[in-house]
């Protein structure tokens, strides 16, 4: 399965990328690193006339089409992508005075998602590292890899239980929030003052573990009910949120204060991250 990923960073440009899984390689999206290289307005008619110029790029095998989230406005587009082999093709057509460090640049991002394969501990030591330079606490940050571990538990579920992903995993997943907090991820961005950051990167540690019981839960009841389908999934979801609500609504019955907070952590310094990950010219990935 083909699993995207958050933006890595050069030189404070984001480049999009995606994991494809049956070939164990990157694939990154080209406008983004001609917007990146060149610095033009409009990356797509460059990248067009690249093509047009270039008839041997038309036909190269090592660039395909893969739905990823605009930087923009965080809708889904098909988005010409291309694997290390094919952008260093690329940007031998491009005049820039960035291309060497480019370059190494992404063959270092390729050498670290080996490692990871490898040893997959490295991930989750690079995301404490980066979360931690963040300013979070250890406490906080033990919750927030345990939460990604389930939710990646529950996403494997459902696409092994004919469950579309996308629009169906979006509905689910907002099932399971409604029926654990009384609200949908949306609300609940909106109540932190959060735009198109991670919602789950600025939950307080209680909304983190109530949100990880509702899917912990989803994913049992879905595996006991042998759950087939976006119906049967939904209603596992409702019954996996149920379960983390009433424990919700029963913690705030002994403590007399609410789960859900507006708390955020947008205040956060970002140079901070970069200083304490000892990569401020070269920012972690």
């Amino acid at each position: 399965m083909d699993k995207e990923l958050i933006a890595a960073t050069f030189e404070e440009s984001q480049i999009r990328r995606v994991w494809d899984e049956e070939s164990k390689q990157w694939y990154f999206a080209i406008v983004d690193i001609i917007k990146t290289l060149t610095e033009t307005p409009d990356p797509s008619k460059y990248w067009y006339k690249m093509r047009k110029r270039e008839k041997e790029l038309e036909l190269s095998p090592n660039w395909r089409k893969f739905s990823l989230r605009s930087l923009n406005n965080n809708r889904r587009y098909k988005t010409d992508c291309a694997n290390v082999e094919g952008i260093f093709r690329i940007i031998q057509s491009i005049p820039s005075p960035k291309a060497e460090p480019f370059k190494q640049w992404l063959a270092k991002v390729g050498y670290e998602r080996l490692q990871e394969i490898d040893n997959p501990a490295l991930a989750a030591e690079r995301a404490r590292a980066l979360y931690r330079a963040k300013g979070y606490s250890d406490d906080w940050i033990d919750s927030r890899l345990q939460s990604i571990d389930i939710r990646n538990d529950l996403t494997s579920e459902w696409a092994q239980r004919d469950v579309k992903e996308g629009l169906q995993y979006a509905i689910l997943t907002a099932e399971i929030s409604q029926s654990t907090f009384g609200i949908k991820p949306g609300e609940h961005k909106k109540l932190k003052g959060l735009k198109r950051q991670s919602l789950r990167d600025h939950m307080s540690k209680a909304e983190l573990v109530f949100t990880m019981l509702g899917e912990l839960s989803t994913t049992e009841i879905a595996r006991e009910d042998d759950a087939q389908g976006f119906r049967q999934n939904k209603t596992a979801a409702h019954k996996g949120g149920q379960i983390a609500g009433d424990a919700r609504r029963a913690l705030e019955s002994q403590t007399g204060r609410p789960v859900l907070s507006d708390s955020n952590y947008l205040d956060q310094s970002e140079e901070a991250l970069r200083v304490a990950s000892g990569q401020s010219d070269d920012p972690p990935f």
